[in-house]
């Protein structure tokens, strides 16, 4: 039985352990180190989760390891964590901007003829895996083996779907992928309000947005038509819809969003060069 550790217990980790627990994984299979007495508690109280000491700890006791820290922090964890790195180890991060080679080159464990490159699989989960609904990419590094990425595609299939990608596009997936959500919610939340403006109650509003937003991905993720004939199926000649649609053309809608997804690919490569 493979031990997964958690370098990092903070809301995605989280998302992910009750994913786990949910689908099929075992408290006993599941630990994690978290500098913060707080979260510790907490996950112990919710999660039942097992936690090691610290980082080197963890490392001794677990197989594989979940880097699900913040990017920023990963350089302070590697002087506990490289000590304790073994050739059989492998690596699953979820830490945006950080590439597998980067990973690769920074945690290499020694060996007796120099140091050996660990299996490191890249996962770019979002949030809506809180729910259960997450979209998670995948891409491998050079040393990963079909068992190691299907290690992580059975981690994270327990909290949404997931999809293969080449790691030059996985900032661009990430652009759609981690950042849309921040986007859709605004979204929600501008055609909740319209109604609000028109006479509808805040909560009712806000269902009417949310339930619409559901219903209309489903029907896009069923794939029967395009997603331009189902806006067009919903355009009557000179009614309502088509008047709200040449609005939001006028206002840019469509530029705005794709320059946000650009914005958000831009800074995933400022962090990656920082890292």
């Amino acid at each position: 039985m493979a031990i997964i550790g958690f370098v990092g217990t903070g809301m995605m980790a989280e998302a992910i352990i009750g994913g786990m627990l949910r689908g099929g994984f075992h408290r006993e299979e599941i630990m994690g180190a978290d500098p913060d007495a707080g979260r510790r508690a907490y996950m112990q109280t919710n999660y039942g989760l097992h936690f090691a000491q610290d980082n080197q700890a963890l490392a001794k006791l677990c197989d594989v390891l979940v880097m699900s820290l913040k990017p920023q922090y990963f350089s302070a964890a590697l002087p506990q964590l490289q000590p304790a790195l073994r050739a059989d180890h492998r690596i699953i991060s979820i830490m945006a901007g950080v590439t597998t080679e980067k990973l690769e080159s920074s945690l290499r464990c020694a060996d007796g003829e120099g140091s050996s490159v660990l299996s490191v699989v890249r996962a770019m989960p979002n949030t809506p895996a809180l729910t259960g609904m997450g979209m998670t990419c995948l891409c491998r590094g050079k040393a990963a083996e079909s068992d190691d990425v299907e290690l992580a595609r059975r981690i994270f299939l327990t909290v949404g779907a997931v999809a293969d990608v080449e790691e030059r596009l996985l900032d661009a997936a990430t652009g759609v992928a981690g950042c849309g959500p921040a986007y859709v919610y605004m979204f929600i939340e501008a055609l909740a309000d319209g109604g609000v403006m028109m006479g509808l109650p805040r909560q009712l509003s806000l269902r009417l947005a949310a339930e619409t937003l559901k219903g209309a991905a489903q029907m896009v993720l069923d794939g029967n038509k395009h997603v331009g004939e189902l806006k067009d199926n919903v355009c009557s000649p000179g009614g309502a819809t088509i008047e709200g649609v040449y609005t939001l053309e006028k206002s840019g809608m469509r530029g705005a969003l794709m320059e946000a997804v650009k914005a958000g690919v831009d800074k995933c490569e400022v962090i990656a060069k920082n890292a």
